[in-house]
C-alpha cells in the first residue's frame, strides 16, 4: 500500500515493522481480553516524526493507535481486528529532556519508563512519586493518557496532579509546545488537562514536564491486623491526624488475598503470627532523619491496640522487612491467576464509604454468584478499592467469565449509589466504554463528544475507546 510506504518512509528502516512475531506481543492486552491486528508498528524517534505520521494518517485516513508499555487493563492501547489500524509505540522516545533540582521539574519524553523517571530523579536527590506496579515496564505517556494512580495517591496525587506542562501531537498534525515550568499560569484554559485521561483519543503526548518532591529521609513501613473494615478507615485517620498527614501510602487487604499470595507466589510469608481477617498496611515518610516518625507511628498504633482497634501490629526494622510487607499486597495481583477466573473492577467512593462498599459488594455479589470468593484489597487511603471476584470452586472458568457485565452492573450499581467511580485508575480504553455512556450524564456526554469532534473530526485517533 502507497499508504504505508509513506508511513515508513518517515521513521525509516529502522522505525517500523510489519513482522508478525514482533507484532503479536503489541496486540494483546495484559488480562487477554482483547486481542487485535494491525498493518504495522511505527517507532518515531521525534516529535516532529510523529507529527508527520499524524498528518499522513489524517490524509489518508489511517486510524492510529498510541502505545506506551502496553501495560493497561481496560484495552485502550489494543488495536481492533481489522489489520487495518497502525500502532504507534512511543519507546524510541525515551530522552530525559532536561532536570532541575532547585526548580523541582524533569523534562522527559513520553517514551521514558516510569521506573527511569524515578531513578533520575533520585540521582539528583529528588522524588518522583507516581508508583505502581508496572512501573519497570509502563511509560510515562501512557501513566498521562490514564491518569495513573498508585499507591502514593493519598500524599501526592494522581499522575494529572504531576503534571506541569504537555507537548502534545494534535490531531491534524499540529506540535501544541505546552511545556511550561510555571507553578502559576492563569491565562486561559488549563489546556494540558484535555489530554491527560484521555487515552490518546485527542492527541499523542509526546513530552512532558513533570513536579518533583524532596527525597523523604526518614520512612516507617507498618502493617495491622484490623478490628474491621470500619477500623481500617478509623486507623488512616487516626494516623493522618498523628503525623502531620505524613501519610504516603495505606492499603487495604484481606485475609483471602492474603492467603492466595502465600499459597501462589514465592517469598510471600504470612506477615504476624495469627491469622486476622483485615488488615492495612501503611507507609509514613518525613522529610528529615530523626524526626521523630518512628515514635509517632509506633503510638499511635499502640494506642489503637489498647482501644481494640487493632488486634495486633508489626513495624518493619529494616528496608528489607519493609520490603517484605509490600510484596505481600504486590503478590495479591499474582496469587489470583491460578484460581481461575477473576471479574476485575477498579473502582472508588468516599474514603469514609469504603466499608459500606465493601460489606454491600460482598452481599451482593454472594446473591448473583453463588459459591464466588470477593477479593477485595487496594488504596484505601484515597478511596480506590480494586474489587475482584474469583470464580466458584470447580465452575468452568469460562462459563464464569461470561457473566463479567453482569457481575460489573451489580458492583458498579453499589458504587454509583455511594456517589462513586466505575474507574478509579485504570481509564475507561474499550473496556468500560458502553457502560460510561449508562453513567455520565447527557451533559457530561455531550461535552465530551464535542471536544472529540473538534479536535479529531475524522475519529482516526485511538478510534472506539473512551467516547
Amino acid at each position: 500500500m502507497a499508504d504505508l510506504a509513506a508511513l515508513k518512509a518517515i521513521v525509516g528502516p529502522k522505525g517500523w515493522s510489519d513482522d508478525p512475531q514482533t507484532l503479536a506481543p503489541l496486540l494483546v492486552e495484559p488480562r487477554g481480553l482483547y486481542k487485535g491486528a494491525a498493518a504495522l508498528v511505527l517507532r518515531p524517534e521525534t516529535t516532529g516524526q510523529v507529527a508527520a505520521i499524524v498528518r499522513e494518517c489524517r490524509r489518508a485516513g489511517i486510524a492510529l493507535v498510541p502505545q506506551g508499555g502496553n501495560t493497561g487493563l481496560c484495552g485502550g492501547a489494543s488495536p481492533d481486528q481489522s489489520g487495518e489500524q497502525v500502532i504507534l509505540s512511543l519507546g524510541r522516545m525515551n530522552r530525559i529532556r532536561a532536570i532541575d533540582a532547585l526548580d523541582y521539574t524533569i523534562t522527559v519524553e513520553a517514551g521514558c519508563v516510569l521506573q527511569t523517571v524515578q531513578q533520575a530523579a533520585s540521582d539528583v536527590d529528588r522524588l518522583f512519586p507516581l508508583s505502581l506496579g508496572a512501573e519497570g515496564s509502563c511509560q510515562i505517556g501512557g501513566n498521562l493518557s490514564t491518569n495513573a494512580g498508585g499507591i502514593n495517591t493519598l500524599r501526592y496525587g494522581n499522575a494529572r496532579d504531576l503534571v506541569l506542562g504537555l507537548e502534545v501531537v494534535l490531531p491534524d498534525g499540529r506540535i501544541w509546545n505546552g511545556l511550561r515550568l510555571l507553578r502559576k499560569d492563569n491565562t486561559g484554559y488549563d489546556l494540558k488537562h484535555l489530554f491527560i485521561g484521555a487515552e490518546g483519543s485527542l492527541g499523542i503526548i509526546t513530552a512532558a514536564t513533570l513536579k518533583l518532591f524532596p527525597k523523604p529521609r526518614e520512612e516507617v513501613t507498618a502493617i495491622a491486623a484490623v478490628r474491621d473494615v470500619p477500623g481500617v478507615i478509623e486507623l488512616l485517620s487516626r494516623l493522618r491526624l498523628a503525623t502531620g498527614d505524613q501519610v504516603t501510602a495505606f492499603e487495604f487487604m484481606e485475609r483471602f488475598g492474603i492467603d492466595l499470595a502465600i499459597e501462589h507466589v514465592h517469598g510471600v510469608r504470612d506477615p504476624l503470627a495469627d491469622r486476622y481477617e483485615h488488615y492495612a498496611l501503611m507507609r509514613c515518610s518525613a522529610g528529615r532523619e530523626n524526626a521523630g516518625l518512628r515514635e509517632c507511628v509506633e503510638e499511635t498504633l499502640g494506642q489503637a491496640l489498647e482501644d481494640g482497634l487493632l488486634l495486633d501490629a508489626a513495624m518493619a526494622e529494616s528496608e528489607q522487612q519493609a520490603r517484605d510487607f509490600w510484596r505481600i499486597r504486590e503478590g495479591i495481583v499474582e496469587g489470583q491467576i491460578p484460581e481461575g477466573g477473576s471479574i476485575k473492577h477498579d473502582v472508588s467512593v468516599p474514603v469514609s464509604k469504603v466499608a459500606e462498599f465493601i460489606a454491600r459488594a460482598d452481599a451482593a455479589v454472594a446473591e448473583a454468584i453463588p459459591g464466588c470468593r470477593p477479593c477485595a484489597f487496594g488504596h484505601a487511603g484515597d478511596g480506590n478499592i480494586h474489587y475482584n471476584v474469583t470464580q466458584p470452586v470447580g465452575m468452568d472458568r469460562q462459563a464464569y467469565l461470561a457473566k463479567w457485565k453482569e457481575l460489573n452492573r451489580v458492583v458498579h450499581g453499589i458504587v454509583l449509589a455511594l456517589n462513586g467511580s466505575i474507574s478509579a485508575e485504570h481509564g475507561i480504553g474499550k473496556l468500560k466504554r458502553d457502560e460510561l455512556a449508562e453513567v455520565k450524564s447527557d451533559v457530561e456526554l455531550d461535552l465530551m463528544r464535542a471536544i472529540k469532534d473538534m479536535l479529531d473530526p475524522g475519529r482516526l485517533m485511538n478510534p472506539d475507546k473512551v467516547v
